[in-house]
């Protein structure tokens, strides 16, 4: 049995609060990380153990040293300071009242680089030289891209339409290329020689899927990596704008659920050019396979990524391995671990991030 959080009391400043609190200290500075416990990267069970706790040897490790990003995360659940000769965390009430002149100090309120009231995309391009620190230190914040109403909505998407939208595609398009590599007249090389071409069985359709699958795994790191963390130069405002667009506003604020999943508009423009790529290079049937194959794999990856960030995976697991590791990305290692749904592809390109061990951080 975990223990239980202390409860909030009902006549805790807060209009609104949840039927317990995840209350924890560090330095005599009260937190309330009520709503982040199941955003928490070693998982929710080891932050509620925490809770009326002081976490301030915790921070510091074994086993995790929390990054400068995670501990200036921690401050935006900054609620009061603990009365002096009080070594209990207690609630909000026993507390110096949330607004200490402090906070607003600690997390730079009324003196950051945007204005969070008017969409950010028409901003960020004026940040110049900075906009790449400003953009690796996450906030727990939704994110408003455009003035449109239309446009933000378009660029907004839950997980479950991801998987409402392309699963029956996947679905059609296997039985398409199934039963046309049955008829037996796909064959490679054909367009070379006519002799020495190779017939394409329908038995060959696991293995072409699997294959597309693959290849999407590689296209996911690719793009990750040498186009999503593209540095834009600092002169540049339309490249700024342009990666805040495809993925700076996703490390900016890492936890907006409306954003972790690719529109299925963009999306489909994309794929409609790697479906052409194929065409042009594989006999239209084979090439067909291999795409239903990549589309499963973006599918699978979209749907990993957004449970990296909102799952709770049980400790040991591989999705368990694979959060830790996608956090350490957002927080700490932004120019390496570009893997998500796999680890596999930093390996060979040489962005793996270390395995981290209290001693070797000493």
């Amino acid at each position: 049995m975990l223990p239980q959080a202390p409860p909030c009391p009902r006549d805790a400043p807060s209009p609104v609060l949840p039927r317990w609190c995840c209350l924890v200290s560090c330095h005599r500075r009260l937190y309330d990380l009520s709503g982040f416990v199941r955003l928490h990267p070693g998982g929710e069970q080891l932050l509620r153990r925490r809770a009326g706790t002081d976490v301030s040897a915790a921070l510091d490790g074994p086993p995790h040293r929390h990054s400068e990003n995670a501990r200036r995360w921690l401050e935006q659940y900054y609620v009061g300071e603990l009365e002096p000769g009080d070594e209990q965390v207690q609630a909000p009430g026993r507390a110096r009242a949330v607004g200490d002149p402090g906070t607003a100090k600690v997390l730079g309120w009324g003196k950051d680089l945007v204005d969070w009231q008017k969409p950010l995309l028409w901003q960020v391009g004026h940040l110049g030289e900075k906009y790449d620190e400003w953009v690796h230190q996450p906030v727990d914040r939704p994110i408003r891209l455009f003035h449109s109403d239309f446009l933000e909505f378009l660029s907004k998407t839950a997980w479950y339409v991801v998987f409402m939208v392309w699963t029956p595609v996947v679905l059609y398009l296997s039985w398409v290329s199934y039963t046309s590599l049955a008829q037996g007249k796909t064959r490679l090389f054909s367009s070379f020689t006519t002799e020495y071409s190779i017939p394409v069985h329908k038995y060959y359709f696991p293995f072409i899927f699997l294959v597309g699958m693959i290849l999407w795994s590689l296209l996911e790191y690719l793009i990750h990596r040498f186009v999503f963390h593209m540095k834009p130069p600092a002169s540049n405002y339309y490249l700024i704008t342009l990666h805040f667009l495809l993925h700076g506003q996703h490390h900016k604020s890492p936890f907006d659920s409306s954003r972790l999943v690719f529109p299925p508009v963009p999306a489909s423009l994309v794929m409609g050019f790697f479906y052409g790529v194929l065409r042009l290079m594989l006999p239209e049937i084979l090439g067909l396979a291999v795409f239903v194959g990549g589309l499963c794999g973006y599918v699978i990856y979209d749907m990993m990524h957004y449970y990296l960030h909102y799952g709770s995976p049980k400790k040991g697991s591989y999705l368990y391995g694979l959060k830790v590791y996608h956090v350490k990305h957002h927080f700490e290692h932004q120019r390496s671990g570009f893997g998500i749904s796999t680890r596999f592809w930093d390996y060979p390109f040489r962005t793996l991030i270390p395995e981290e061990t209290f001693k070797k951080e000493d």
